[in-house]
């Protein structure tokens, strides 16, 4: 596919600081620089691991989460570093739509040789700026994906900024992180691994209950990638991948991989109560299952997700460990 910038000349790149894609961690950061091409049009570049203890990275699929992840480094990114957004501001996701093109699925249970770190282009255009005063405080931001001249996959995603002071008084007593983390919920029995599509129990983020299509949001704030650092409440990217393990658990054909998924962000997730996680058939596009997260007995959280088969002979299974 055509790339839509001409590639720049390497001294034309700024590097992208850890602070800037909000990870502590320096192997979780994946962005690795940037260079602006207009007035809201952006070039990032990413550098994708050859072996992770979460995302899969083989070469014959891309990682959805590994995408969404690379994705949601770039609204730090951009905010910090192309629309005067102070550090210590807060993200909030609103939506976050993605499709990949990738023919052949990773598969998050496979085992073989590591395969190299991979470069990836982001070609991104945000659109619907709104600001207060200098900084923005709104975004949509569409993002095409390459490999080399390959394309992966496209995404647009809107997210808010809010200072400080305003976040506090949205979040009233969950603003206080260790707070919200001392009344967190011991994490309950999970699904197991193969059902959720997953390789580790560790990884599993789903419980099972006695409801048909019905599980419980399993949340470890000990986990090293979906927690890199305390904060106050359900990351978004958890809740990513409970939509993509209750997907899988519902599907008829597994394994099967989440090649796309139309996502809405309502409220937060807390640690103090269950957020149970239903699956069933999308009603307004019946060759997806639609996912919603539930707390309190309020909306928080839904995801349409499109599926697509793992071949078999794709699929070499590991041991399954408490990791």
């Amino acid at each position: 596919m055509p790339r839509t910038a001409q590639e720049p000349a390497p001294s034309s790149w700024i590097p992208v600081p850890r602070s800037h894609v909000h990870k502590h961690n320096a192997d979780e950061a994946m962005l690795t620089a940037w260079r602006q091409t207009g007035p809201d049009t952006f070039l990032i570049r990413a550098l994708w691991p050859g072996s992770h203890s979460f995302y899969s990275t083989g070469t014959d699929g891309t990682d959805p989460l590994l995408f969404g992840e690379t994705v949601r480094q770039c609204l730090p990114m951009l905010s910090h570093a192309a629309y005067e957004v102070p550090l210590g501001h807060h993200l909030l996701w609103e939506t976050y739509d993605y499709s990949l093109t990738n023919g052949q699925p990773a598969d998050h249970t496979r085992s073989g040789p590591h395969t190299m770190p991979r470069e990836i282009t982001l070609y991104v255009r945000c659109t619907d700026v709104t600001r207060r005063g200098a900084r923005a405080a709104a975004a949509t931001v569409h993002i095409r994906a390459l490999h080399g001249d390959s394309l992966i996959g496209t995404a647009t995603t809107r997210f808010t900024v809010q200072s400080p002071a305003v976040y506090r008084r949205l979040r009233a007593e969950y603003a206080d992180t260790a707070h919200a983390l001392e009344r967190r919920l011991l994490p309950p029995a999970p699904l197991p691994a193969r059902e959720a599509g997953r390789g580790r129990t560790h990884d599993v983020v789903l419980a099972p209950t006695t409801v048909p299509g019905r599980h419980q949001l399993r949340v470890d704030t000990g986990h090293p990638v979906l927690f890199d650092h305390p904060v106050d409440h359900v990351p978004g990217i958890l809740l990513l991948d409970a939509a993509r393990q209750a997907a899988h658990a519902a599907s008829a054909a597994r394994p099967c991989h989440a090649i796309g998924m139309t996502t809405r962000f309502f409220r937060y997730v807390e640690f103090d109560a269950p957020c149970w996680v239903e699956t069933a058939a999308d009603p307004a596009a019946p060759t997806r299952l639609r996912v919603t997260a539930r707390q309190y007995g309020r909306e928080c959280f839904t995801a349409s997700v499109a599926l697509t088969t793992v071949p078999r002979a794709n699929v070499r299974f590991a041991m399954c460990g408490v990791g």
